[in-house]
């Protein structure tokens, strides 16, 4: 018999069913990153002691840790917005009421969406643009677009974490609200 995950338990309770599967989600994306990084650095470590055992290093090493690391790192980004983990600043906020915290937060999340959602759909404009044009990678001649267009669903998911937190301490404004 499988014991119940607890992360899964107290994410479930936490976030409620639809904010469970986006945290979910986040999270295989901040693995997925993770493990792309993982990969980066075995490359890069490959390509060092080939460089200096054999004169062999990976070809293109650095374009792939330039392309790699974008991807990898835009990856990780919905899930620090989920666990509310980036960086913040309450100096400014620690003497007001609990409500008005709430609704600035919530603000801020707000403001972390739409900048999120801009982002994603430049940068989908831009991986068009990039193929339209055919650019290629200097030493690989990868096609460039395909890594832009790999950093779209990162940022489309960082948009619905932002919206998901934004809706969730404009609740809990509203509650502080009616509490006091």
């Amino acid at each position: 018999m499988q014991e119940p995950d607890l992360l899964d338990t107290e994410s479930s309770t936490r976030y409620g069913p639809w904010g469970h599967k986006l945290h979910q989600l986040t999270r295989l994306f901040a693995i997925a990153g993770g493990l792309g990084f993982v990969c980066l650095v075995v490359m890069s470590l490959v390509s060092i002691v080939g460089r200096k055992i054999a004169s062999m290093p990976v070809p293109g090493d650095i374009e792939v840790m330039q392309m790699g690391t974008a991807i990898a790192s835009a990856a990780m980004l919905a899930y620090c917005e989920m666990e509310r983990h980036h960086l913040r600043v309450d100096f400014f906020t620690a003497n007001v009421s609990a409500s008005l915290r709430e609704r600035l937060d919530s603000l801020s999340h707000w403001l972390l969406a739409a900048v999120a959602a801009l982002v994603a759909w430049r940068t989908g404009a831009s991986a068009l643009s990039l193929k339209e044009a055919g650019e290629t990678s200097m030493i690989l001649a990868w096609p460039v677009w395909m890594v832009v267009a790999a950093l779209v669903p990162s940022f489309a998911l960082l948009a619905l974490a932002g919206v998901y937190n934004a809706v969730q301490h404009w609740q809990l404004a509203s509650a502080e609200g009616e509490s006091a």
